[in-house]
């Protein structure tokens, strides 16, 4: 992150570093401070023990919050500060994520880049909980984005900060809908760094999803599958049927034999293959005869059945399926509105195989409801999905709810100019002064 121009030579070493273009989103390397190691001294074991218990809890718990850290953060406040935590997951898109971890090493202070291959979001999300204007990049899958989505919602940080997204491995309908396309394509760093930088802030509804066993069942009936969801908490779509179907073959097969899904292609071909097989199968077609849907209190079922669905979706954002859009625009339809993902609304819609083929050549779904709360019940095994993640649930009552919104980053369509490497940001002198103490404050 270095102005390598100047910051290494001899006539400009006492000059303070300017962290070059990319300033506003960078780490300064003097807000990291170095945690001394205690020392384990007779004469402070004796202190300790003399300690009031109010001061032993408050100690524990500083304690507790620095244990296994070798540094802690005091960041500076300024308006002109957007500084950005980078989580990559390189398990995603092949070896994409680790080219990608390496880049932002180099472009960033590498205190603020963190392998999710190594450890989860949680404790770094923690060590800058504290961050003023504090933004995060998630490199990975849809499924990355809502790992940390979860984690800030167990953190409960005040204000949230706002999440973009570098979409790698297959899918990426969340990275769509905010402007960040299907996929990395190998844009310069210093342009997606910017992109983060002066992303608009907005909202992504997140639902809840409440399981238990399908009451209406006799207490010593049993059935075949699990008795939970992957995930309880969905920001894209959930879903049964067809699609949820393809998706567990596909995660059953990758699983068992990782080496063969090593790439998007290979992916996008399985999940070809996979469909194809189920529609010979026909495996989905009494799907309608199985289930019962209430959106706001209105019965959906008879139309269900009518139309025999074989795969219903229940939408949070207008993309589907790696891109497809089956709410598609209602136009002047006045019993529906156009599909937002910041209106406590979630979208209801029915395929039979015919419309879910439609989708690829800019079809759409039956729409058949928009709502703030949805009952589904079960009365078979089914497979399900969760932003991607299958199951086979076995008979259940399930409950679709708000949950909240998350603040996110939306990419702009417009061109953002890609900075000189020598362009200097302004920065107040007081954090100037801070960049210009020794680097070895962060070691």
């Amino acid at each position: 992150f270095h102005n390598k121009v100047t910051c290494f030579l001899l006539q400009h070493i006492e000059e303070p570093c300017s962290l070059g273009a990319h300033a506003a989103v960078i780490v300064p390397p003097t807000w990291i401070i170095k945690v001394k190691k205690p020392q384990n001294s007779l004469k402070n074991s004796t202190r300790r023990k003399k300690r009031t218990s109010f001061k032993r809890k408050a100690s524990k718990r500083g304690n507790e919050e620095n244990k296994g850290r070798p540094f802690v953060i005091k960041p500076i406040s300024s308006p002109l500060m957007k500084p950005l935590l980078v989580f990559v997951n390189p398990k995603s898109g092949g070896n994409q994520g680790t080219k990608v971890l390496q880049m932002f090493m180099w472009y960033l202070n590498p205190r603020q880049v963190f392998d999710l291959s190594q450890e989860g979001p949680r404790d770094a999300l923690e060590l800058y909980r504290k961050m003023p204007n504090l933004r995060i990049l998630a490199c990975g899958g849809d499924g990355t984005v809502g790992w940390i989505l979860s984690i800030l919602d167990e953190l409960q940080l005040n204000p949230q900060p706002p999440v973009a997204v570098l979409p790698l491995g297959t899918g990426n309908d969340l990275a769509r809908t905010l402007n960040w396309g299907g996929g990395y394509t190998d844009e310069p760093v210093a342009k997606i760094l910017c992109h983060v930088e002066d992303g608009a802030i907005v909202q992504l509804d997140r639902w809840n999803l409440q399981v238990e066993r399908n009451p209406d069942l006799p207490p010593n009936e049993l059935e075949d599958g699990a008795q939970k969801l992957p995930l309880s908490v969905f920001n894209n779509y959930f879903s049964l049927g067809f699609d949820a179907h393809v998706t567990l073959e596909f995660h059953e097969s990758r699983e068992a034999n990782p080496e063969k899904f090593n790439s998007r292609f290979r992916n996008k071909m399985f999940y070809a293959g996979a469909a194809f097989s189920d529609f010979l199968q026909r495996s989905s077609r009494d799907l309608s005869k199985h289930v019962k849907v209430v959106c706001d209190g209105t019965d959906l079922t008879s139309k269900i059945q009518e139309l025999k669905f074989q795969c219903i979706v229940f939408l949070n954002i207008p993309r589907y399926c790696a891109g497809t859009m089956p709410w598609g625009n209602p136009g002047d339809h006045r019993e529906f509105e156009p599909q937002r993902h910041d209106d406590g609304y979630i979208e209801v819609i029915g395929f039979t195989m015919a419309s879910l083929a439609a989708l690829q050549v800019g079809g759409h779904g039956e729409r058949l409801h928009q709502c703030r709360e949805v009952t589904l019940l079960t009365y078979k095994s089914i497979p399900m999905q969760v932003d991607g993640e299958p199951c086979r649930l076995a008979p259940s009552l399930i409950r679709i709810s708000l949950r909240n919104q998350a603040n996110m980053v939306q990419k702009s369509k417009r061109r953002t100019s890609m900075p000189l490497l020598n362009d200097i940001h302004k920065v107040p002198p007081a954090d100037l002064r801070r960049v210009s103490a020794p680097p070895d404050s962060f070691t």
